[in-house]
């Protein structure tokens, strides 16, 4: 075979590999359209989430007032952090570590240019946000109680098994909803909820399809419904009421910003609430102090009380279960009782209340499952600060 023929053969299949290609794109293309699923665009742009993508989302801005800065302890870091702590920080693309112990930031840690005014996308810690914010509506008279029926918000709601569908029962992942909890199917809803652009028509495209508060299933859009639920209540967006009645009065000294689904939108309310490790501290120092901050009641004491008592709900294989309160991680380990808010990608506030020790972890990658419902970098982070503070 002469050099000409075998360059035609490779060109000719060349051809052949880009026309299948073309035709491949102009099918996607057309299903795409055809199906009105144009989030997938931005889904294939940008693929998996990533904790520093806040510039492929308009925001609302979580205002602050007057920032008050923590206090530094007088041992700032001077205690070493341990060694398989100091690993697993760094195997997993940490940007931030800091421990607040006494009220006091006694140890920090940055990482990969970040610092201590760095954004960092919350993801799912989030969903501990409006569950504070829900507390405190409570507190203001703006929702009856916990168990008030959501139909009483929204009328979608008032039929069949979805009249006996509670906040309490959004709260404490038991809504018994259709929604699709896939992060690795670009055609489920929880991908359109990230990417797309109307978090109303998921909110009224949910059936409540198993009775409510029987069965523990962890699924995003509760903590949607119960962002719609706020805004009725409080007649405000919900970024505007954690500005006022928690972002302000916790002293926070960034602004944050919460992604919307589009310009003016609705807030994508169960991720995206951008802002940094020192800020996102304070919500785990407003729970160590059952919801008082520096002598002011923000949230009810007795909601802070319920929201880290593991929920009365069994999993979906009959076992009680003993890891969530009102969007609250909970966890004991080696005799201490923690709780904390967690995001998909290894970002936490751990409380540990007999230690009156807060830690904020950011981060890119969180550790393997290790159990049904935590990750081996959870005990890996509580082991290590746990150690520090012996």
């Amino acid at each position: 075979m002469t050099n000409n023929n075998k360059q035609n053969i490779f060109l000719r299949i060349i051809k052949g590999i880009v026309q299948w290609v073309l035709y491949i794109f102009l099918l996607l293309n057309i299903f795409i359209i055809g199906s009105g699923k144009l989030y997938l665009y931005k889904a294939i742009i940008y693929n998996f989430p990533k904790i520093d993508n806040k510039e492929i989302f308009v925001h609302r801005i979580v205002a602050t007032g007057t920032g008050i800065e923590f206090p530094m302890s007088s041992d700032y870091c001077k205690t070493p952090l341990p060694k398989e702590l100091n690993e697993t920080l760094e195997s997993l693309k940490s940007v931030a570590f800091v421990v607040i112990k006494d009220d006091s930031i006694n140890y920090e840690k940055y990482w990969d240019g970040y610092g201590k005014d760095s954004y960092s996308n919350s993801f799912s810690m989030a969903k501990t946000v409006v569950g504070i914010l829900i507390g405190i509506a409570i507190d203001e008279g703006k929702i009856k109680n916990v168990d008030q029926p959501v139909s009483d918000f929204l009328p979608q709601f008032k039929d069949g098994l979805a009249a006996k569908l509670t906040i309490k029962h959004l709260l404490t992942m038991s809504s018994g909803t259709n929604w699709n909890e896939s992060y690795s199917n670009p055609l489920s809803v929880t991908t359109e909820a990230y990417y797309g652009s109307n978090i109303p028509k998921l909110v009224a495209n949910m059936k409540v399809v198993d009775e409510p508060g029987k069965v523990y299933k962890y699924l995003s859009g509760n903590t949607l419904v119960l962002a719609a639920i706020l805004e009725k209540a409080t007649k405000m967006k919900v970024s505007d009421y954690a500005s006022e009645k928690l972002w302000k009065p916790l002293g926070a000294v960034n602004s944050a910003e919460w992604a919307l689904d589009k310009k003016d939108g609705e807030e994508k309310a169960y991720c995206c609430f951008f802002s940094n490790a020192r800020d996102f501290a304070r919500i785990g120092e407003l729970y160590l102090h059952k919801g008082n901050w520096n002598g002011k009641q923000i949230v009810s004491e007795e909601y802070v009380k319920h929201s880290i008592q593991p929920a009365d709900l069994k999993d979906d294989e009959g076992n009680q279960i003993d890891h969530y309160g009102y969007a609250w991680w909970l966890i004991n380990r080696k005799g201490h009782q923690v709780f904390y808010a967690r995001g998909i990608l290894g970002q936490y506030v751990f409380v540990i209340p007999d230690k009156k020790i807060v830690a904020v972890r950011l981060g890119k990658k969180r550790g393997k499952v290790n159990g049904k419902f935590t990750y081996s970098d959870i005990q890996a982070y509580v082991d290590g600060i746990l150690e520090m503070y012996q």
